[in-house]
Order: structure tokens, then C-alpha cells, then sequence
């Protein structure tokens, strides 16, 4: 996946995004029928079972593309629900975020203050180490 070939999946996307991306990926190129059989390994979609599917998920792929007993559309579903149950807790925490600015303000703030803590540190050990003495 390349974001600029505009098939990423972003953290925050719209789930009816997520869906209809996943829904048009591409599968095995030699599968154009349902009734032809497939090779998972040749199927960018098998890849993202091994990621998000347990074993009998897998197993169930395995038979049902390469004795042709499922469709790609139907070796996409659980994927396209894992994948959107991953994503929920996310966006619900980036929500919060999104209608409470005040907050995002305080920890970037909070976090400036803490990197200046470091720099100032850093440079104190800097100064001693070459000798230089600033007033």
C-alpha cells in the first residue's frame, strides 16, 4: 500500500471508507470466477489474514478459496470487521480530542515545557564538559 496510489487506511478513516476500500482491493489475478479456484499466497487479502485472523478464520480461507467455495467478497468480510473493531477505540479517543482543543493545547504545552527541561539540561552538560561558562 502507498498513500500516494490512494489505497491506505488511516487511523481515523470513516468506517463506510474502510469498507469500500477493502470491498476493491484486488485478490488473486488468476481467480477471475467464482467457480475458479485460488492461491492465498497470490492474494494480497491473505496477507492481511495473517494479521487479523485466528487459525480456523485461516483454515476456513484456505479451503473455501482454493476449492473455490467462497467468493472474494465473502474472504473480505471478517477482515473488513476486525479491521473496523481495531479502529473503533481509536477514533473514539480521537474524538474527545477533536471536541476538547483546550486539552491537545495543555499536553502540547506540557510537552514544550518538558522538552525545554532536557534542552537546558543537555546544554548544561555541554557547557561543563567543553569548559565554557555563560552569565
Amino acid at each position: 500500500m502507498s498513500k500516494s496510489y490512494g489505497n491506505t487506511i488511516s487511523l481515523r478513516e470513516n468506517p463506510s471508507v474502510v469498507e469500500e476500500k477493502l470491498r476493491t482491493m484486488p485478490t488473486d489475478p488468476a481467480r477471475v470466477r467464482l467457480t475458479d479456484p485460488g492461491e492465498p499466497d497470490k492474494c494480497p487479502v491473505w496477507n492481511l489474514h495473517q494479521v487479523y485472523s485466528d487459525d480456523d478464520l485461516k483454515n476456513w480461507v484456505v479451503d473455501g478459496c482454493t476449492n473455490a467455495k467462497i467468493g472474494c467478497l465473502d474472504c473480505k468480510k471478517p477482515l473488513i470487521e476486525a479491521i473496523l473493531e481495531e479502529q473503533q477505540p481509536i477514533r473514539e479517543r480521537a474524538n474527545e480530542y477533536m471536541n476538547d482543543p483546550e486539552t491537545v493545547r495543555g499536553i502540547i504545552a506540557d510537552g514544550c515545557e518538558a522538552a525545554r527541561d532536557v534542552a537546558r539540561e543537555t546544554l548544561e552538560e555541554v557547557r561543563d564538559s567543553m569548559g565554557l561558562i555563560y552569565r
